[in-house]
């Protein structure tokens, strides 16, 4: 038996990470790309824009910059924020995950 959660972070501006928030800002940083993201989360790229999109607005610094063009292209990176803030949810989600096996054992559920 197993007890499921999800987590995500929000402010009064809306949310700012959750799990897949989080896969498509990994993928931003592997791809270098957002619309590569996209296409491998199987969403549009006007979805996973209007995603990032309300992060940005609702965290207290961007989780991405976008640069455009030029001799190598453009792309879109995460900010130093951004890997934080990926980093802070992943241990948060851990310890959860954690928390959640030990109460399940000590109930015996």
């Amino acid at each position: 038996m197993k007890i499921k959660s999800k987590i995500w972070i929000e402010t009064e501006g809306g949310i700012i990470i959750s799990e897949g928030r989080i896969q498509l800002l990994k993928l931003i940083e592997s791809t270098g790309s957002l619309n590569k993201a996209a296409k491998e989360m199987n969403i549009s790229y006007q979805k996973a824009w209007k995603l990032v999109d309300a992060s940005n607005k609702a965290a207290k610094e961007p989780l991405i910059a976008t640069q455009i063009g030029g001799n190598k292209g453009g792309g879109t990176v995460l900010t130093p924020y951004g890997k934080l803030l990926i980093d802070s949810f992943e241990k948060i989600n851990k310890a959860c995950w954690e928390f959640l096996d030990v109460e399940l054992k000590k109930h015996s559920l």
